[in-house]
């Protein structure tokens, strides 16, 4: 598409659609949901930034990579944060968050991880708002992974605060972070004690552009709006629950078809990802040779573990447009040469 300028009516057209496509994914009619200029950890540091002041009580998850990231921006952003951890690879217990709620004087925001890009756990979200909510604190939620690929429902789960990524489960190219933010949220930023710590991620600056007047903030991605545009017509054009559906079979045929090769799902059974498959690695693999032959001989890239899990599992995305029986027919067989190499 030709390029034009951030304010051409054209393009601002484009960008009001966006807008309202987004709201369809997420299920929610905030007015305020809009495309982060950034990746998806930019939309977690839009979330903290907004809504977290100096000395907050913030209750974060940590059962992987981005839980503990989670904890990092939000300390960062002066919050007295309570962990509330898991071993990598299971789900946060309920029990366990209502009670590190119950320890705090007065919590101001409980964040947790849905989909753990990291070890493959699809963490469980209701009834954690209103447990939040009793408490007198916001609830958000990290959807990097799982937007667009299973159900996120925003509205429906009392989320406060969601934010996703555009190279996951749109299959849009990095570069934009989906975020979403309640009447309730939008009254803890108006009201704020101190201005965000952030000029380049302060809601009530960039809301201006995304308003009725346009007000000047920063020159938008015009490219990037395109990309995702396109990316929200062909879920739209899917459909939401022939999407989920689809990558729910994939998921099951993946788990399938590397059990004859002695492979299982290392994640918690009952809350395993579609999208994102984490496989325990057989003992005297040679994990990284594997990958590397994988991506070399056969055109196929799959995830090394992180932190703890590192050498101990593989993580394969079946995300968006690559969740496609096809291509867990080609990593299958390629994985049976390789495995047998």
């Amino acid at each position: 598409q030709p390029l034009v300028g951030h304010l051409d009516p054209v393009f601002l057209e484009i960008l009001d659609g966006v807008q309202a496509s987004l709201r369809g994914l997420f299920k929610t009619a905030n007015p305020m949901t809009l495309p982060i200029s950034g990746t998806g950890s930019a939309g977690m540091e839009a979330c903290f930034a907004n809504l977290v002041e100096e000395g907050d009580e913030v209750v974060v998850g940590v059962n992987g990579v981005f839980g503990t990231r989670m904890a990092e921006v939000a300390e960062r952003l002066g919050a007295r944060v309570t962990k509330v951890e898991a071993e990598w690879g299971r789900v946060i217990e309920t029990e366990k968050v209502a009670e590190a709620l119950a320890a705090c004087r007065r919590p101001a925001l409980l964040a947790l991880v849905h989909a753990e890009t990291s070890t493959g756990a699809w963490q469980p979200l209701e009834g954690l708002a209103r447990l939040a909510h009793d408490a007198g604190a916001l609830f958000m939620v990290d959807a990097v992974t799982s937007l667009g690929g299973c159900p996120v429902e925003v509205d429906g789960w009392g989320i406060d605060a969601c934010y996703s990524g555009t190279q996951k489960c749109l299959s849009c190219p990095p570069g934009l972070s989906p975020v979403t933010f309640s009447p309730r949220a939008m009254e803890k930023v108006a009201g704020r004690s101190s201005k965000p710590r952030s000029w380049y991620l302060d809601l009530g600056l960039i809301g201006g552009y995304f308003g009725d007047q346009r007000v000047y903030h920063h020159t938008a991605p015009v490219s990037m709006i395109y990309a995702l545009a396109e990316a929200l017509a062909l879920v739209e054009e899917e459909g939401l629950d022939h999407r989920f559906a689809r990558h729910k079979r994939n998921h099951e045929l993946l788990l399938e078809k590397v059990a004859g090769l002695g492979l299982v799902a290392a994640a918690e059974q009952g809350h395993r990802l579609w999208m994102l498959n984490s496989l325990c690695i057989p003992e005297g693999i040679d994990e990284a040779d594997v990958r590397s032959r994988l991506l070399a001989r056969h055109g196929i890239e799959i995830g090394p573990g992180l932190g703890p899990l590192a050498g101990k599992i593989w993580r394969v995305g079946l995300m968006g447009e690559s969740s496609r029986a096809g291509n867990v027919e080609r990593l299958v067989g390629a994985l049976t040469e390789e495995l047998a190499h």
